[in-house]
């Protein structure tokens, strides 16, 4: 069923004139300057006489007024203006062209003694053409404007686009997006069944490669890829060929949010950081996540926060008893609870502001919700800003933090206490990262004081889109119309979604022992500039326009990151790609303990003495590499 209206089909129609559109004008000008010389005549000569008073040799010299007002609307750059947005300008260059090809074209029938041709049609001609084109131009303006406002509702321009992939994905997204204020072009498919099929009343025009021909896509204003359920590397091979059009980059929701979706028709959405992801995303066990959180109750820290949030809606999907959010942000508490409660209005919140730095609040919270499973997500995680003034804040947060709730979770027997921590804290060089390996170190001490509570870590890399990643940050940069900033050209990161980074951290739940690090195979590392340069042309902008700073190394950061320190090995588990890291010797449970003690008792230290106190209880801490090793 064709769901166009007539001036989306009509919009369709003059799109694919576009690349014709130089030519077209001339012809159309040429038409318009024959129909006025008839005009002029006739308003001369009256319905009498204005067919029969002509001299035999008209014909001729109406094609010879015709072929100089288009030599003159060609050197006035006439056909290269753009009819929709003519203005006053484009009248100026229409009345120099039209009166200089009127005074030719007088002076030439004058001088050729051509005297059957009335003086009056030679000096009125002008004026009529220049009226004629005009008109014209105004027609087709309106014309414009009105098939705008139907198609888009307002006043934004019509887009027009052409749609990657030509299955199930494109069918529903063809049954609205019509009424989105958008004209679809034409579908590239490379299923060769597909090939000059219809779609929705849409052409298959070619396969993806196509949208390299300039002229196929020089009347779209955008490049739409509908494959969700295509491999990544199929995927990243479209936005590829979609980002090198130079136009701006939208999908289709994921396979996921496909099979989440109530309604028939798609609407698109930017490119978002699991689309640039170009590897397969961990399946993790569901069923042994079910068996270890369904009908629990569980408490998360940093229940706001981007992996705390993420953990929230996870959780939520296999129906605990309960959901105790913690959260120091009283904005972001407030945000997920919204979220939770439009998306799980059965489930049962507990929506509390706290501090894990506080231990008797922690205790007094534990006391009285009982939880089972805890998820320990909160947490300072910006590296530059955690090295110099706020060194203290991050050993209190992520340390003594961790501490704190985990001790908390030990005192009332909870059953399985999760610490989120990174791949900074593997042979850390900045104090976020040594923190969060010191915090690591309290669980396991605690594990061995605490046999009643599996305590485990789960330790991944950079978070796409997290709040402080490069994702972000970027997309501001760029439409702000850059410079986008990266510290360093070599600098690599390993990289996974907040949805699977969520997804680990309850996986380590469901299969971890106590005082176990798990970590995942993330695959090849991704170089920051490469990531960069994907998200400018994705934008639709070129490395020319918006630019790429090299700012140097921050404080405390690497060029590289590891998720397993040299000294350690990995054993397998029964999750393929998950992996449990066997780590060195650990302080005594009393050594630790003791001192955890006194930094709780004393006065707040300065960022030299958190560093020492840092070195001594993380030997592998230590200043930054400047070279990529291997």
């Amino acid at each position: 069923m064709d769901t166009r209206s007539v001036w989306h089909r009509l919009d369709h129609f003059l799109a694919h004139l576009r690349p014709h559109r130089q030519a077209l004008s001339l012809a159309i000008d040429g038409l318009a300057v024959a129909v006025c010389w008839n005009v002029t005549y006739l308003f001369r000569l009256g319905f009498e006489r204005w067919i029969s008073a002509r001299p035999d040799y008209d014909l001729l010299v109406m094609v010879g007024v015709v072929a100089a007002y288009l030599v003159a609307f060609a050197l006035a750059k006439v056909p290269q203006s753009i009819w929709r947005f003519s203005g006053f300008g484009e009248v100026k260059r229409l009345t120099a062209a039209c009166f200089s090809a009127g005074a030719v074209s007088a002076a030439t029938v004058i001088g050729l003694g051509l005297y059957g041709v009335p003086r009056a049609v030679l000096a009125l001609h002008p004026a009529v053409v220049l009226m004629g084109v005009c008109l014209l131009r105004i027609a087709y303006r309106m014309l414009y404007e009105h098939a705008r406002n139907h198609i888009t509702g307002g006043e934004g321009e019509i887009r027009r686009a052409l749609v990657l992939g030509a299955g199930e994905a494109a069918r529903r997204l063809l049954a609205g997006i019509h009424q989105q204020g958008w004209t679809v072009l034409g579908l590239l498919d490379d299923d060769p069944a597909k090939q000059r099929a219809r779609i929705s009343n849409l052409p298959v025009v070619g396969t993806l490669d196509t949208v390299r021909d300039r002229a196929r896509r020089s009347a779209a204003t955008h490049v739409i890829v509908a494959m969700p359920s295509a491999t990544p590397r199929q995927r990243r091979r479209a936005l590829d060929l979609a980002a090198a059009t130079g136009l701006p980059v939208l999908t289709v929701p994921s396979a996921d949010e496909l099979r989440d979706s109530r309604s028939e028709a798609l609407r698109v959405r930017d490119i978002e950081p699991e689309d640039l992801l170009g590897r397969e995303p961990v399946q993790l066990d569901e069923a042994g996540i079910g068996e270890t959180l369904r009908g629990k109750t569980v408490l998360i820290t940093g229940a706001g926060g981007s992996i705390g949030s993420e953990l929230c809606r996870q959780v939520a999907r296999y129906q605990p008893a309960r959901l105790v959010l913690v959260e120091l942000s009283e904005f972001n508490l407030y945000t997920i609870e919204q979220e939770l409660t439009e998306a799980f209005p059965g489930l049962p919140l507990v929506k509390l502001i706290g501090d894990v730095k506080d231990l008797p609040h922690l205790r007094h919270i534990y006391a009285q919700w009982r939880p089972q499973v805890v998820f320990h997500a909160a947490a300072y995680k910006h590296v530059p800003l955690m090295e110099e003034d706020n060194a203290w804040a991050a050993l209190r947060n992520n340390t003594l933090g961790t501490y704190h709730a985990a001790l908390a979770a030990a005192e009332q027997g909870v059953e399985r206490f999760v610490l989120i921590s990174t791949d900074k804290a593997v042979n850390p060089t900045n104090v976020m990262g040594a923190t969060k390996r010191a915090a690591e170190m309290v669980i396991s001490s605690l594990a061995a004081q605490h046999p009643g509570t599996r305590f485990m870590a789960v330790r991944f890399g950079n978070v796409l889109g997290s709040s402080g990643s490069v994702i972000p940050k970027f997309k501001e940069q760029i439409a702000k119309g850059g410079p986008v900033t990266v510290t360093h050209p070599d600098i690599i990161r390993y990289f996974m979604t907040i949805p699977e980074a969520a997804r680990l951290v309850l996986q380590a739940a469901a299969i971890g022992e106590s005082g176990q690090v798990l970590v995942l195979d993330m695959g090849e590392p991704v170089k920051i500039v490469d990531l960069a340069r994907d998200m400018i042309r994705l934008a639709g902008r070129s490395e020319a326009e918006i630019g790429i700073t090299f700012t140097g190394l921050r404080p405390g950061e690497k060029l590289y990151e590891e998720l397993i320190a040299d000294a350690d090995h990995t054993l397998p588990t029964k999750v393929a790609r998950v992996r449990i890291a066997a780590l060195g010797e650990l302080a005594a449970p009393d050594e630790l303990a003791r001192e955890i003690a006194q930094l709780q008792a004393g006065e707040e230290l300065q960022p030299a003495d958190v560093r020492q106190w840092l070195r001594h209880r993380v030997p592998e801490f230590g200043p930054a590499a400047v070279t990529i090793a291997g």
